[in-house]
């Protein structure tokens, strides 16, 4: 099904045969790349790219390089639009972002208020951690991986105690917090409201 092309394949080398897109500089920078030891998707784009400027259509060479529609389109659209030397500017697999030191910086963000580093709010979120992140090492990640990864540590963004939480002071000294049920009166000491039957 899938063939890996050699250069006698697509084009002769040093054949100085015009192209439907491509420079001869272009053209014989890809057959280049072919005689390295590259990746199947990568020799896959060079292929996709070179059958194309032969005038291959999408189609004819879906079906012998046995890749799919979507793959063939964006590198002959690419080979069209004279973008041929970025065939590796979009990287196969998912990049490892989060490395060593990008955890430890996550651990030692959460570990200290958020004020310390010049934020006006108390408590970091993940939304923020992101964003914080993302200025100091160029990685932007979504929230719920960065939930995921505190997950892993040990770590949240919530406060350590729920007490914390549910005790507010207001500025002039009262406090507001949740009713224990050790503080509750026992049923029959509670009144009864019924606005339906006052009318």
């Amino acid at each position: 099904m899938s063939q890996d092309y050699s250069k006698s394949d697509i084009g002769e080398k040093d054949s100085p045969v015009v192209g439907k897109y491509l420079t001869a500089f272009q053209r014989k920078m890809l057959q280049k790349r072919l005689e390295a030891d590259l990746s199947h998707k990568y020799r896959q784009r060079l292929q996709i790219m070179l059958l194309a400027d032969e005038g291959k259509t999408q189609g004819e060479i879906c079906k012998a390089l046995g890749c799919s529609p979507h793959t063939a389109r964006h590198w002959i659209l690419m080979a069209q639009h004279g973008e041929a030397h970025n065939w590796q500017s979009n990287p196969i697999g998912r990049p490892k972002a989060v490395n060593d030191e990008y955890l430890q910086r996550l651990q030692e963000l959460v570990s200290n208020s958020p004020k310390e580093f010049g934020y006006p709010f108390q408590r970091w979120t993940a939304q923020w951690l992101g964003k914080h992140l993302a200025k100091e090492f160029g990685i932007e990640i979504a929230p719920r991986h960065i939930n995921r990864l505190l997950k892993q540590m040990g770590l949240s963004t919530k406060p350590k105690s729920a007490q914390a939480e549910e005790t507010i002071k207001a500025s002039d000294g009262i406090v507001i917090g949740n009713l224990n049920s050790s503080n509750l009166p026992e049923y029959s000491e509670l009144w009864i409201f019924n606005p339906s039957k006052l009318g």
